[in-house]
């Protein structure tokens, strides 16, 4: 049998994820047998960055791609801050109580993800990331608190219709219920994507509405239908108190709708206490270990990018590049198949390098043709900017030794397997370790919550010992985060994270979680007095290098705006502490040129997804072996999950993959018969709803 090869273009989520279920998923089907690896066969990986995968492949930052785990002192014992990607949402797969199913359309979580990290044996590192139900904001030089604003304080806006007496999330809601179909908690994946397509705006609007009854939604920006229907002030509200810029630009109305909750007090998350870079280096290890079992040649290139690729003879030929010369080819290989994992900017350059010139006979030039540049625009580019710093004190939190007059209302308690077991070694009631098993990974707020909690199902009081000990195992104050619409947006809080517990403590905190609007402020800070730009911003790969140490000038602003924060209007820097240490690192700067990516208007979201992970599905008569994989182009836009998913489809459809997972309910990108409605069902989805009762945003 003929050698094959098949190589991956990107050691990030995507890329990793492909490499390790090429090697250990399973195929039923005898018509893509000549399609699986076999001994004998070559694997390559292409990493335009050197990632820190283990003790043999070392590198300058931590795997991960757009995650990036930073360290203490580059100590992985030691306390971190998550410079990019840092969470995800947990999908427990074991029947409960509210979720007897939990394959249904409705339970909650990212499925894949949790899978991986289940089957990578990484659960026992799965800890909860709770956000607080209390946020602290900083709006228009004013400090308070989430559960402070009412119709007696309300937030410094003139909002129409005292919309500044409810939460800036109010917005939001305010405007999904023009499409109100059904609760959108009843809402599954398929129901998003026949959303996606088929949502209008329901409610009657009065003539003066720029956008009226039965416009669709997939052909609406939705910062044109937040501002016409909150007006300037609304929409400002709206947006600087949701804390991401990019959650109010002009995307994809209807996809908005879905995704704009993401920081709503009261979510819940999961996160790895190794760092969340951790699941990269325990994805490249079993890459590494099943390659040798089977037998299959896995080559790792780092350092070395893709330049150009054409499908030609039935092999995609591509040329490559080294990093210390990216932009000239050093060499050219061929491949059986070929897997693009990189997002939108880095398929960009690599389609430059052919763009102009015509194809020579046989050739199809895949990344060029126009319906697959329209179908790649369809997806928007979102700078991003994070800066970390450590200290040695947590001098945000509320039990500070001289806490600040805002201080972050963190201070959360979660009940966790391992909180049980180490209650079991002190001797606790039984009766209440029982019951605690039915609490596990509740966020409380209070000691006297969660004891509550507990006597409610045991009817038996816990000492005043026993109250003790549990507030004490039981402590996982929450990442906050606070908000501001200065520069810094939001502030994330991990604290004393480390898995040493012995170290000397360390509180990290992402000083500065920006998007969209002002990575060009702190670009200007990068350089410092004195210096000049030596490197053009087009070709600075920072994201590839690693976190770069925050000069003096741009540690000043983030403490003049963090002391504003916690302290008060025009309160000095000099109210916050110098940190230990500080790192940014800059999404915007290439490869990535984003942080992450969201659907634009008047597109076919269902349609892009199913087309674009294989482009030459969009080229009459060719049919090439080039995949395209990533979250740019997922359900699930900015988070691993998404690419995860698009890289299981396409194993799953073109190589004969069984899922890793039951997908019945869970398609892992928007289905074609979910955009194909009858009369009946589409007329049922877009019915007329009464007002809602809920106030909660999605």
């Amino acid at each position: 049998m003929t050698q094959k090869t098949y190589s991956i273009f990107g050691a990030g989520a995507a890329g990793l994820y492909t490499a390790w279920r090429l090697l250990s998923g399973e195929c039923k089907k005898t018509k893509f047998t000549s399609k699986q690896l076999k001994k004998g066969d070559i694997l390559e990986l292409y990493d335009w960055g050197r990632y820190d995968f283990s003790k043999r492949h070392t590198g300058t930052r931590a795997a991960g791609a757009r995650v990036c785990t930073w360290h203490y002192n580059n100590d992985k014992t030691d306390s971190y801050v998550e410079l990019g990607g840092m969470r995800y949402s947990f999908w427990n797969n074991a029947p409960t109580k509210e979720f007897p199913d939990p394959n249904n359309g409705l339970a909650p979580g990212h499925r894949v993800v949790s899978a991986v990290i289940s089957l990578l044996g990484l659960e026992k590192y799965s800890v909860p990331f709770n956000v607080t139900n209390n946020q602290l904001f900083y709006l228009r030089s004013r400090n308070f608190y989430l559960n402070a604003i009412s119709s007696n304080t309300p937030a410094p806006y003139t909002v129409n219709n005292f919309g500044a007496s409810t939460t800036p999330d109010q917005g939001f809601t305010t405007v999904q219920d023009l499409a109100t179909t059904k609760p959108w908690a009843e809402f599954t994946r398929r129901d998003w994507c026949r959303f996606y397509q088929h949502g209008r705006i329901t409610a009657q609007l009065p003539e003066s509405s720029v956008f009226q009854q039965g416009d669709y939604l997939k052909d609406i920006g939705y910062w044109n239908l937040l501002y016409d229907q909150l007006g300037a002030e609304g929409f400002d509200y709206a947006a600087d108190g949701n804390g991401y810029s990019s959650n109010v630009i002009n995307t994809h109305a209807g996809v908005s709708f879905n995704i704009n909750n993401e920081f709503t007090p009261g979510s819940q998350y999961r996160t790895l206490s190794i760092g969340y870079s951790g699941m990269f280096n325990a994805l490249f290890d079993e890459v590494v270990k099943l390659a040798k079992a089977k037998g299959i040649d896995f080559r790792y290139h780092p350092d070395t990018r893709l330049h150009s690729i054409l499908w030609k003879a039935g092999k995609a030929t591509f040329t490559y590049a080294h990093r210390d010369n990216p932009n000239i080819a050093a060499g050219s290989r061929e491949a059986d198949a070929a897997w693009m994992a990189m997002p939108r900017a880095a398929i960009d350059l690599v389609a430059q390098a052919t763009r102009f010139r015509a194809p020579a006979k046989g050739e199809v030039d895949v990344l060029n043709h126009e319906k697959v540049n329209l179908y790649l625009e369809s997806t928007i580019m979102q700078p991003s900017y994070k800066v970390g710093m450590f200290f040695d004190q947590p001098w945000w939190a509320p039990d500070a030794d001289n806490p600040a007059p805002y201080p972050a209302q963190i201070i959360g308690y979660t009940i966790t397997p391992d909180t049980i077991a180490k209650l079991r070694t002190l001797k606790f009631p039984a009766t209440a370790l029982k019951a605690m098993h039915t609490l596990i990974d509740v966020p409380y707020t209070s000691v006297t919550d969660m004891v509550s909690a507990i006597e409610n199902i045991t009817e038996q009081a816990l000492t005043i010992a026993q109250t003790k000990q549990l507030t004490v195992v039981s402590r996982n104050d929450t990442i906050g985060p606070s908000v501001s619409n200065a520069p810094i947006r939001m502030v994330v809080y991990f604290g004393n994270n480390a898995i040493e517990p012995k170290k000397k403590p360390i509180y990290g905190i992402l000083a500065s979680y920006d998007d969209e609007d002002n990575t060009a402020f702190w670009q200007e800070l990068e350089l410092g007095p004195k210096h000049q730009r030596e490197i053009p911003i087009s070709q600075d790969t920072q994201p590839l290098e690693g976190p770069r140490t925050v000069p003096k000038r741009m540690v000043k602003m983030l403490r003049k705006m963090l002391a504003e924060l916690h302290f008060g209007p025009n309160t000095d820097y000099s109210a916050v502490p110098e940190p230990l240490q500080a790192a940014y690192m800059d999404w915007s700067l290439p490869p990535f040129n984003a942080g992450y990516h969201e659907w634009a208007p008047h597109f076919d979201v269902g349609d892009v997804q199913r087309k674009i992970r294989k482009p030459s599905q969009l080229i009459d008569g060719a049919d090439a072996d080039i995949f395209i994989v990533g979250e740019a182009y997922s359900n699930d836009q900015a988070w691993v999950e998404g690419a995860y998913c698009t890289s299981e489809s396409v194993l799953n459809d073109f190589f004969g993959v069984e899922p890793i997972i039951d997908n019945r309910e869970y398609p892992f990108i928007c289905p074609e018969a979910s955009t194909d409605e009858t009369t009946e069902e589409l007329h049922k989805l877009l019915r007329k709803a009464g007002p809602r009762k809920d106030t909660e945003a999605v």
